[in-house]
């Protein structure tokens, strides 16, 4: 059993057992993962940073978790903004991996995106799937897009989708963008994830507050033959357990 909390935008700790994944930590209105620490002292911290986008990165990571063994996976466009000088942080553009961070047996693979910077693979030390796609989705949020540009982007989104399903087609665990504000077809990029690959379960994140569309998984047209578990996150703070 994994707990999930949910920080903002596409802002997640997961717990499991005794390493918390710290995905895209922007900010933390509750402080919950500072109160997770310090009753958890002899945990693990992994941090990741997926884009160097504010939404996603703050430096701040730097001054939390500072007495527990920690370290810090972000995409190679990130190092600009943190330098080299950190201890214990690694630098991954698609196609790089990384196996048994601080010791505790997880491996990281990054893969492509179709903004800046990387989706996360995660294997925890019990073959724990997690994916957090990061700024990975089928569309572009500029009106003046063209059409061929959005159909690149579905087309980049559907190669990097593909890449995750042959490496891992088993994912206990996936986050992915859903943006509502692009209209009746925001969820196109999660029917077409849990069809490639046999995600358990699901949690959607970087919805920019529509939270009622979000969340409303009956709205996302999944095959009947689909049995991924959909979890909703409607609060800061909030924590579901989820079985991996």
């Amino acid at each position: 059993m994994a707990k999930v909390t949910y920080l903002d935008n596409a802002g997640f700790i997961v717990k499991n057992g005794n390493v918390y994944y710290v995905f895209d930590y922007y900010r933390d209105p509750t402080h919950h993962l500072v109160k997770e620490l310090e009753n958890n002292p002899d945990a693990s911290v992994i941090f990741f940073a997926s884009s160097p986008h504010t939404s996603h990165y703050n430096p701040e990571i730097f001054n939390l978790a500072q007495n527990h063994k920690r370290a810090y996976i972000s995409a190679g466009q990130v190092v600009s903004r943190i330098g080299d000088t950190e201890e214990n942080t690694s630098t991954l553009t698609a196609g790089d991996k990384i196996e048994d961070v601080l010791g505790t047996g997880t491996t990281v693979e990054a893969f492509g995106s179709t903004e800046a910077g990387v989706s996360f693979v995660v294997k925890t030390a019990d073959g724990k799937v997690i994916l957090h796609g990061g700024d990975l989705a089928p569309y572009h949020l500029d009106e003046s897009t063209k059409k061929s540009k959005e159909q690149a982007m579905e087309d980049k989104f559907k190669t990097v989708v593909n890449r995750i399903a042959e490496s891992y087609p088993v994912i206990d665990l996936a986050f992915l963008s859903v943006d509502p504000e692009i209209g009746e077809n925001y969820a196109d990029g999660v029917k077409y994830l849990v069809e490639k690959a046999d995600v358990k379960n699901f949690v959607p994140m970087h919805y920019h507050g529509k939270v009622d569309k979000a969340c409303d998984f009956r709205t996302y047209n999944i095959p009947d033959t689909v049995t991924t578990k959909f979890h909703g996150f409607r609060n800061v703070g909030q924590e579901i357990n989820i079985k991996l």
